[in-house]
């Protein structure tokens, strides 16, 4: 982000600060799940949602010399929770974090723009109506063309501002997708149901395709259990 050209509240969004506090999020939120289905103490959740922090200076130290961000931030993070971080990124791969507070960070982003966004329409229907009968120059090609009321730019520009609300509705609905399937995305070494119960947590949704694969290889396996039966 070039810090002139953005909103204080969007670079805030995207700092690294953010970027890591997000991160911890998700982490903190997949730790609830599994104390929830009994696979991980409730005590040791506790521990981790009070101690868990993290520092970007060093963060970027331990990143120097392990060359991966993901390690880095748990070695950190681990430094600080003690002996219960253990129950922290089991199961998980890098890009189920990466990607999941991805569509966070996205989704908040959006949020921001729709507020603007709705900001300016409402200023701009209170404005037509009020400059509905002063005359300006109408344009064509770039050029002045026929005589229009400047009124009338406002209602287009409103308008077209209801369209773009609309636009990004749907795009902050299409991008509220997490993802919690673990190395390779197979589900191997984590239940669905986690994904879904951190997902709901966080306003996501899972991934339609990973919980289709899932579907399908749970039929395969009954497939093959089947098969295996009828040829004894």
């Amino acid at each position: 982000m070039i810090a002139r050209y953005t909103l204080p509240e969007m670079a805030g969004l995207w700092s690294d600060g953010n970027k890591f506090a997000t991160w911890l999020k998700v982490e903190i939120a997949v730790c609830e799940a599994r104390a929830e289905k009994g696979e991980i103490p409730s005590k040791a959740v506790d521990v981790i949602k009070k101690k868990a922090a993290f520092s970007i200076k060093r963060i970027d130290e331990i990143e120097a010399v392990t060359d991966h961000d993901v390690i880095a931030f748990l070695t950190n993070v681990a430094e600080n929770v003690g002996e219960d971080s253990r129950y922290i990124h089991v199961g998980l791969t890098s890009s189920d974090i990466l990607d999941t507070s991805l569509a966070i960070l996205m989704k908040d982003a959006g949020s921001l723009v729709k507020k603007k966004l709705f900001e300016t329409g409402k200023i701009l229907k209170e404005m037509a109506p009020k400059y509905a009968d002063v005359p300006c120059i109408g344009r064509t090609h770039g050029i002045h063309a026929e005589p229009t009321v400047f009124g009338l730019k406002l209602a287009l520009w409103y308008a077209e501002i209801a369209r773009n609300l609309k636009r990004l509705n749907q795009s902050i609905k299409e991008i509220s997708v997490g993802k919690l399937s673990g190395a390779v995305g197979n589900f191997a070494n984590i239940d669905p149901e986690i994904e879904a119960i951190v997902c709901k947590k966080l306003g996501l949704r899972p991934a339609e395709v990973l919980r289709v694969a899932f579907s399908f290889r749970v039929l395969l396996l009954f497939l093959s259990a089947d098969w295996r039966m009828a040829k004894t």
